[in-house]
């Protein structure tokens, strides 16, 4: 580990800190309501394009929904995270029952296991403690590689483990992550009887707010549209999931600077619906201040460029071509 991380009083004014770490609870409700009503309205397009177009027709609104889905299914991921942080409303119970019950669990997460989880992420970045480091450790590799790694994606193979991972930590047999450098808990003493008490237990968020999400669908006529959330969560989340991890921390140097050892990434509209919402490409700028909320970072950035203490970042597009240039 080289080059110690720079003192963020040296960079901002007391004054800028306090601009930048100003917490909103009008904005924390923006964002988790603007993004169910995005889900929403992804709903009520392939209720309307079942009714109303061709077989084709419908094909392609589901493609589409499934993307939109997907990208909003990462946004929940990204205001859990916020939430971990604190930095979602400026009311610590806000952070905590929202964070959990519209953000969390209904893409079977959750905000008790992550926190603790990833503030060693912050700690320990692109260090052996670093628990995130397994996702980005054997890049660069081949653009072939990269295309499997992609394909396993696209085609519901990662999805499909994922869950199966997941089963496996509500059923407490395996430690809890998220990502796939997991290990085994002891099994010995426990029970047949255990293992549903654990379940129940560990998904019972998950179990309550996906079965309301079900009877909505349901209830309006529709329930073979909770399909659609089912597999966008298998096929397209965990590919944009794969990218926006690339992104933040692939290929940059083995460093406790932040300047050093992550990224941030311009994001285009399309890159925003997809891989990056709420702002989670500005990952150096979260690194350097993790008390600034997702509204702020752009502000940051900015200031940080007319600082010159930051360059112009790459796209998505350029970090592709840097994680399979083996």
């Amino acid at each position: 580990m080289s080059a110690s991380p720079p003192k963020i009083t040296d960079i901002f004014s007391r004054e800028e800190i306090k601009q930048l770490t100003t917490r909103s609870d009008l904005m924390g409700w923006w964002a988790v309501l603007s993004t169910w009503l995005i889900i929403a309205a992804a709903f009520a397009s392939v209720a309307w394009a079942s009714q109303h177009l061709s077989s084709l027709g419908l094909v392609l609104v589901i493609l589409l929904a499934l993307m939109v889905i997907a990208g909003r299914q990462l946004c929940l991921a990204i205001m859990m995270h916020d939430a971990a942080h604190g930095t979602l409303f400026a009311n610590k119970q806000l952070n905590q029952t929202i964070g959990t019950w519209l953000c969390a669990k209904p893409i079977w997460n959750d905000l008790s296991h992550y926190r603790p989880y990833h503030l060693q992420h912050h700690a320990k970045t692109s260090s052996n403690e670093d628990p995130d480091r397994c996702l980005i450790a054997d890049l660069p590799t081949t653009k072939w590689s990269l295309t499997r790694k992609l394909a396993r994606d696209i085609f519901g193979l990662t999805g499909l483990k994922f869950l199966v991972g997941r089963l496996l930590m509500d059923l407490e047999i395996l430690q809890w992550s998220v990502t796939n450098n997991i290990q085994k808990l002891p099994q010995q003493h426990r029970s047949l009887l255990s293992y549903p008490i654990a379940f129940l237990k560990n998904s019972y968020g998950m179990l309550i707010t996906n079965s309301v999400l079900f009877v909505v669908l349901a209830s309006l006529g529709y329930a073979w549209l909770y399909g659609l959330w089912v597999l966008a969560y298998i096929t397209p989340f965990p590919l944009f999931i794969r990218i926006r991890n690339m992104a933040e921390h692939a290929c940059t140097q083995r460093s406790s600077n932040m300047f050093d050892n992550t990224r941030t990434t311009h994001a285009g509209w399309l890159a925003r619906a997809t891989v990056a919402p709420l702002r989670v490409n500005y990952h150096r700028e979260h690194h350097l201040m993790a008390g600034v909320p997702y509204f702020n970072l752009p502000v940051m950035h900015h200031m940080l460029l007319a600082k010159g203490v930051i360059d112009n970042p790459p796209n998505y597009v350029d970090v592709l071509k840097i994680v399979s240039s083996r």
